[in-house]
């Protein structure tokens, strides 16, 4: 009679343990008492967070009401991904919430789930047994969403933004941040974070990611913008707290010079000299009085920095190692990057404002003496025309002569009619008299909202005038302006484009900036806006490494580059128009015999007639000049034959 009553009584305490809500912890304690690391790992078992107690603050203030936003730039081998574990691991088990995971690709994200989260919810039965069983009737468990009791976990990736609409959680992680290629939309952590705002102070960011090009690294940015925080551990020799840093890491070498990694050691920044073992490194890093240090107050963003120094698991001497290594394969990068877990500082192709500054000039005319060609490159923006006029020597040295700027929506032709004006009648002073005009123009087809099929519309028929229509196209090691084509939408309105090469067009150009005289000297006036100097020098040429091969882009330095694109497009319908050079320039020289010509511009002279004796001073009894000319339609021409 008894067995029913103790089966109440067993049902009654296993609902009771069912209601009890959760005791209150922090991340780090309930990872302690719960969370075990899976086999082929260094330390399999119930995790122990004196192998790497530098995890405990960042993964505490997870859970800390006054904190929004947590950025990890952290290095190689330092626990990043176990710490992100567990606090994820922490809104499935102990306190149920929402939360949503991204990584940079779907391939990535689905190395994620089949070596790091799977693995860990199959090492612990209690989170395996909070999730939904996989192709069950209630609940979904697959590469897309995980539920459980009270949330889900959702996953995305950073080069689907479909992955990304109509998806919130209060938790968001997003992991290899510098990974991430921006969209149309934005960037995707500022997109989940937008997405999160509705949960208002539940909300909670963390972002981890080893550094990458400096300037241009998501997680460095997202880190200085942080409080900084950096982990602090004392000599044991003389007590002096400081971080460990790459330049205090020394070993030595042979006779011969070869290094010796098994030698390498650790010296105290102090000044006094004490050297530290790597027994004794790993001591002060899990000693009592290593600590996070800010360096800025705390306004809700944490941020925290650490490099592979500081790793446990790591010995001074596989650290050496790994960086004789990675410098003779020239390949520095990827241990600045993943070991110190600092930026990379490219070598660059560019130039300076300042420099460009210090090197203006005064022309002694409009257009100086070396010029033999004007041409105009024009940049097509939302709301105007940018125009600038170059004038062109021997060696293709250059002159800036003008910079124009036409406000108007370029859907509507009144701009472009400005514009048309400007480059086929506007006349420039030579320095030897005669007045010139813009040779070739080349007009920036390339943009949105309709900009593109406007342009062609404008364009169309101009050709003859030497006003040509082309379009920027990006890649390596093709020549500056290509054969023109037709795509579908110039087809449509009969225009030809030219394909301009601008990765190979501006590094000509910012190679030219260099020179100080000669062939491909570039010359500035002294009465340009600083603005436009600024905008010259936008963009710089890093080069970086990407899967062991080296890759060259163009990077914006600032928003603004509207001056560095007309110079390009100046430069290619240079290179359309193919003019002589030489030539034009011997017929703008003035004549040696002729003293008065310095004085006076050589009159015009037409190709069909020979002047009079005395042009200048036409006989008393010669008739009056009617002002009238032989029209081109009335004129007859020769047949030419066709060779055919």
């Amino acid at each position: 009679m008894t067995a029913p009553f103790g089966s109440l009584k067993t049902m009654l305490a296993a609902a009771l343990v069912a209601f009890t809500p959760p005791a209150d912890c922090k991340p780090s304690e309930w990872a302690a008492q719960s969370v075990y690391i899976p086999e082929g790992n260094a330390v399999p078992g119930l995790i122990d967070f004196s192998n790497a107690p530098y995890q405990v603050e960042p993964l505490d203030m997870t859970a800390d009401p006054a904190c929004e936003r947590i950025t990890l730039m952290w290095g190689g081998q330092v626990g990043k991904t176990t710490m992100a574990l567990c606090a994820q691991a922490f809104r499935i088990d102990h306190a149920p919430t929402s939360q949503l995971m991204m990584q940079p690709s779907e391939g990535d994200l689905g190395v994620w789930l089949e070596t790091k989260f799977n693995p860990l919810v199959a090492a612990n039965k209690t989170l395996a047994g909070k999730l939904s069983k996989p192709r069950g009737r209630t609940g979904a468990n697959n590469t897309r969403l995980k539920t459980y009791s009270g949330g889900q976990i959702m996953f995305s990736w950073a080069g689907s933004p479909r992955t990304m609409r109509q998806r919130s959680a209060p938790f968001v992680v997003c992991d290899e941040t510098d990974g991430y290629d921006r969209t149309k939309e934005g960037h995707p952590v500022n997109l989940l974070w937008q997405r999160a705002a509705t949960f208002g102070d539940q909300r909670l960011l963390l972002e981890i990611s080893t550094p990458s090009i400096k300037g241009f690294s998501w997680i460095e940015k997202s880190f200085l913008e942080g409080d900084q925080r950096r982990f602090h551990v004392c000599c044991p020799h003389c007590g002096h707290s400081q971080t460990l840093k790459w330049g205090q890491v020394q070993w030595e070498q042979d006779a011969e010079g070869v290094h010796l990694p098994e030698t390498a050691y650790y010296l105290c920044d102090s000044g006094n000299g004490c050297v530290i073992e790597d027994a004794e490194r790993v001591a002060a890093i899990r000693a009592p009085s290593a600590r996070w240090i800010a360096a800025k107050p705390f306004r809700g963003h944490a941020s925290y920095h650490i490099n592979e120094l500081y790793s446990c698991f790591r010995t001074l001497r596989d650290v050496v190692q790994s960086f004789l290594e990675k410098k003779a394969a020239n390949d520095v990068q990827t241990f600045v990057n993943v070991s110190l877990a600092e930026t990379w500082e490219e070598e660059a192709e560019q130039v300076t404002e300042a420099e460009i500054l210090r090197r203006v000039e005064k022309y002694p005319a409009e257009v100086p003496a070396g010029v033999a060609v004007l041409t105009a490159g024009v940049d097509m923006q939302e709301d105007r025309l940018e125009c600038e006029t170059v004038g062109w020597g021997l060696g293709e040295e250059s002159w800036s002569v003008d910079y124009q700027v036409f406000y108007g929506d370029p859907n509507e032709p009144d701009v472009w009619e400005e514009l048309f004006d400007h480059l086929q009648n506007r006349r420039y002073r030579h320095e030897h008299g005669a007045e010139m005009k813009i040779t070739a123009a080349a007009v920036d087809t390339g943009g949105s909202g309709g900009l593109t099929r406007s342009a062609y519309n404008q364009l169309r028929g101009k050709q003859r005038s030497k006003i040509f229509a082309v379009k920027g196209v990006t890649g390596w090691n093709r020549p500056v302006v290509g054969p023109p084509g037709k795509g579908k939408v110039a087809k449509e309105r009969a225009i030809k484009v030219f394909p301009v090469a601008v990765d190979d067009a501006k590094l000509v150009i910012m190679r030219r900036l260099k020179l100080s005289s000669g062939p491909g000297t570039c010359h500035f006036p002294d009465d340009r806006h600083p603005e436009y100097f600024a905008q010259f020098t936008a963009e710089r040429l890093v080069e970086r490494m990407i899967r062991g091969f080296p890759f060259r882009e163009w990077h914006k330095t600032r928003e603004r580059n509207e001056a560095l694109d007309c110079r390009v497009y100046a430069y290619a319908a240079l290179v359309i128009d193919k003019p002589n050079l030489a030539h034009r320039l011997a017929r703008l020289q003035p004549s040696d015999d002729d003293p008065a010509a310095e004085a006076a511009p050589a009159p015009k002279v037409s190709k069909r007639r020979r002047p009079a004796a005395d042009a200048g001073n036409p006989p008393e009894d010669a008739p009056a000049a009617s002002g009238k000319t032989r029209p081109k339609w009335g004129r007859k021409r020769r047949r030419r034959n066709s060779g055919w």
